[in-house]
């Protein structure tokens, strides 16, 4: 059988759904609008520092672990190193006081009952749930598309989850934000969201990252995250893909109610049997298929009201040596630091020293990463305004930096900004966002429950990635563009095959 798929974008779910089609003897192409693969899963050089715009942990970096089995068949890990923490975060509030987000269940619990005596039930509630979600497979979830399971995948699907049942009821649907309010120390009420990402997220999500990394499951990634994405670049061209860089796709071509190609901004067209779009999920739908095949219910996930998360990124280059201090840190204020009009009242800066391969010898990159409003930056008239503005922003963190680090204005020699435009510009994610649809307790629902992945009334299209699985993590991305394969075989009644 010689059957062809096309892939539109090159990222993480792109690639992989390259190489599971390369896997199963489909002839592949991938249409990517940026020079490079990867989408959001980037890094970028300047000066001889590595700034990197995705990676803070891998889920499956551990052999033998969740994950890893995909990322083997991907050839994204054999000879990799990986960096593993003995914390996730630390949060430091103006007293003085430190919040370390151990990833030993037993090192925060007995942290945590020293910072909140009277808390002594919580914490031990906490540590316990980092306990059980440390043996619990994530991957379970994304194994196959939920339209492919029968009987029997469900049953064993829920034998293996019974065993947490409880976890799940109690975490799954409970905040950061909600599960610190119960704890009497005003301290850790503020301090504990951060730890996790935002107040919003589940507290499933963070204590299963806190129990991949005390597995040595979530580890960074030795070279950051565009080495990350090359190794698989190579598998897939190794697998005999085809990638066609700079070349966005304007339409999805359809035939009789059949996707049967697209057609580029160049006005070329290429034919194949199945298209797969692995880009941004309202681009897609709205502009290069358009309303006819989108129904309503799938029309009111792009209105505007599930969370997104855009966001400002500076990135400097410092001629210090960084390596003592803590990889990661969000400080709290009682005075805002006000960024474009906004009071922000936590700052997390990433000292990457972690990985000496991304600075040069006895130097530093640091990274701080805040959440900042697409409109503000959409409505700036002009380069030169939007450069002075970027400038503005720079300088604020660099002053605030300079309170921690004093003397670290002087030894900057790189500053480079990303702000969602950039992240549009070059990824085409909707309002810049750099994650899909933001994991909260509302668009958990969505990710257990399984986003569609198919259009009623058109065949032999199909769609991967992070906006059909909400959250946006790596190996879910990657394991979006495995399904897309999966459904593709059955549709062709072929057997889904893998080689690693």
């Amino acid at each position: 059988m010689d059957r062809s798929i096309i892939i539109i974008g090159g990222g993480i779910a792109g690639l992989a759904a390259g190489c599971y089609g390369q896997m199963n003897g489909y002839r592949t192409q991938i249409f990517e609008q940026h020079h490079l693969p990867g989408g959001l899963c980037t890094a970028w050089e300047r000066k001889g520092y590595t700034f990197d715009g995705c990676i803070h942990y891998l889920l499956g970096s551990g052999e033998g672990q969740p994950y890893n089995q995909i990322w083997r068949e991907l050839g994204a890990v054999q000879g990799r190193q990986f960096v593993n923490h003995r914390e996730l975060m630390r949060v430091c509030a103006p007293d003085g006081r430190t919040l370390i987000g151990f990833v030993d269940p037993d090192q925060l619990q007995a942290h945590l009952e020293e910072l909140a005596p009277t808390d002594v039930r919580r914490a031990r509630a906490l540590a316990d749930g980092v306990r059980q979600f440390a043996h619990f497979d994530m991957s379970l979830q994304q194994a196959r598309p939920h339209s492919l399971m029968n009987a029997e995948h469900w049953r064993d699907f829920g034998i293996q989850m019974t065993p947490f049942l409880g976890a799940l009821t109690r975490w799954a649907n409970l905040s950061a934000n909600k599960f610190a309010a119960g704890f009497k120390e005003p301290f850790l009420q503020r301090a504990l969201p951060p730890v996790f990402g935002w107040g919003e997220i589940p507290m499933m999500a963070g204590i299963a990252l806190l129990g991949a990394m005390y597995t040595q499951n979530a580890g960074f990634p030795v070279g950051a995250s565009l080495e990350f994405v090359r190794s698989i670049e190579k598998r897939y061209l190794e697998l005999g893909g085809q990638i066609h860089y700079r070349q966005p796709v304007e339409r999805v071509l359809v035939d009789d109610g059949r996707a049967v190609g697209v057609k580029l901004y160049n006005d070329e067209e290429y034919r194949a049997d199945h298209v797969i779009s692995a880009a941004d999920g309202r681009n897609t739908l709205f502009e290069m298929l358009g309303p006819r095949y989108i129904p309503k219910r799938i029309q009111r996930l792009y209105d505007g009201h599930l969370p997104l998360y855009s966001q400002v990124q500076i990135s400097l280059g410092v001629n210090r040596d960084l390596s003592a201090e803590p990889h990661w840190v969000t400080y709290l204020l009682d005075e805002p630091l006000v960024i474009m009009n906004e009071p922000h009242y936590e700052i997390g800066v990433k000292n990457y020293c972690y990985d000496p391969s991304l600075a040069p010898q006895g130097k530093s990159c640091l990274i701080v990463m805040f959440k900042s409003r697409y409109g503000y930056w959409q409505r700036i008239n002009g380069r030169a305004l939007y450069d002075s503005e970027q400038s503005q922003v720079s300088d604020v963190v660099i002053d605030f930096l300079e309170k921690l680090y004093p003397g670290i204005r002087s030894q900057i020699e790189v500053v480079d900004e990303a702000t969602p435009l950039s992240y549009e510009r070059f990824t085409g994610n909707w309002q810049g966002s750099s994650c899909g649809w933001l994991l909260t307790t509302e668009t958990m629902r969505l990710n257990i429950k399984g986003m569609e992945k198919t259009l009623p009334g058109l065949d032999n299209f199909y769609m991967a990635g992070q906006w059909v699985e909400p959250g946006g993590m790596v190996p879910v991305v990657a394991a979006s563009g495995r399904n897309a394969i999966q459904l593709v075989c059955a549709a062709d009644g072929k057997e889904f095959e893998t080689v690693v």
